[in-house]
């Protein structure tokens, strides 16, 4: 029997197999609103059969962005659009998802497929903030160091934007403590120098996760599920460990995550990582055996790769990209290959 097609409840949800959306930004928004792009975008692997769809990156401020495309959540007027598009999720049987991000010192840049780059202040860019005036990269304006009342904001804006997203319908919130954005930037020793109880020990370090957590908990029903996304390690020497991710792991679940969200990297420029078809598969493995459910990412492509990963015990979800964007309609054409009959939709049967 394949688990990749198999229902996995978690607290008040039921998903109908184990694929899942990965967030993905689509740099498509303005000023933090959706259009029609991310309406079809999404709609469209609700239809392919996905059983979880995350929004991408959706920023809890406007300082917040990875750029001036991104997706927002920081006032009332986001909540129209998001809502739409979690509506049309729901009648195709999949789950909606939102992650909840804010950018940190990796803010204020040029959409990709504009460059990338930094943007300056006086051309549509903003002040970045992180935990330390450290630069992403060394030619970057450097971040200014948050203080504590800007801290404390930076928690009421992650809170204020789970109420909205409950508002919008969504069922479950991830959080975004992964890539070098500004939850991982506190977590990693090499971009959080800090002399406070926000820097130094592991415990100082996990601090204000741990509070943004608690922050969207008083506003998050107990029964929808939360997840957290991670880097699970910097891939840099004295940087953020696996060793650490599998600590952090037990304390999440202590607290009542549901889910943590295994990703690596993006907190060092020039980080070696040995990219390979399920190379962030271990860091799913090794989270999952602190008794918390985990999801594995990287490169997973095929079928039979991600029904492995499941049958080995090495993830309960599966996180898919780039092969969603490839295919909207992996889990149909997966389902095939497996021997699943799946529910297609029913203007598509014809082509079953």
């Amino acid at each position: 029997m394949s688990k990749l097609f198999s229902s996995l409840i978690i607290k008040n949800i039921t998903l109908k197999n184990r694929i899942v959306v990965s967030p993905m930004c689509q740099y498509s928004a303005i000023d933090g609103f959706t259009n029609d792009w991310h309406l079809v975008h999404l709609g469209t692997r609700a239809i392919g059969g996905a059983g979880l769809i995350f929004t991408e990156a959706t920023a809890v401020s406007p300082e917040g962005r990875i750029s001036p495309g991104d997706l927002g959540l920081w006032n009332n007027e986001h909540i129209h659009g998001l809502r739409r598009i979690v509506n049309f999720i729901h009648l195709q049987g999949a789950i909606s998802g939102i992650q909840l991000a804010h950018a940190g010192r990796k803010a204020s840049c040029a959409v990709p497929r504009e460059g990338g780059n930094q943007l300056d202040e006086n051309h549509g860019g903003w002040r970045t903030v992180a935990p330390s005036n450290i630069p992403f990269i060394v030619e970057d304006r450097a971040p200014e160091s948050l203080d504590k009342e800007n801290i404390r904001k930076v928690v009421s804006d992650f809170k204020a934007a789970a109420r909205r997203a409950l508002i919008a319908g969504f069922k479950v919130v991830e959080i975004h403590s992964a890539h070098g954005y500004l939850l991982h930037e506190f977590l990693s020793p090499l971009s959080n120098k800090r002399t406070d109880e926000y820097g130094g020990s592991f415990e100082n370090r996990i601090r204000i996760l741990l509070q943004v957590i608690d922050a969207i908990k008083s506003v998050w029903p107990a029964e929808n599920p939360l997840f957290v996304r991670i880097s699970a390690t910097d891939w840099t020497e004295g940087g953020w460990t696996t060793e650490e991710s599998v600590n952090l792991a037990h304390i999440l679940k202590d607290i009542g995550i549901d889910l943590i969200d295994c990703s690596s990297g993006g907190n060092v420029y020039n980080a070696k990582i040995p990219v390979s078809p399920g190379y962030q598969v271990p860091f799913s493995e090794a989270v999952r055996k602190t008794g918390i459910l985990s999801g594995a990412v990287g490169f997973i492509t095929t079928a039979r790769q991600a029904e492995s990963i499941l049958q080995e015990e090495k993830a309960d979800l599966v996180f898919l990209a780039r092969e969603f964007l490839r295919n909207p309609y992996f889990p149909l054409n997966a389902a095939r290959e497996l021997g699943v009959d799946v529910t297609w939709p029913m203007q598509y049967l014809r082509a079953k």
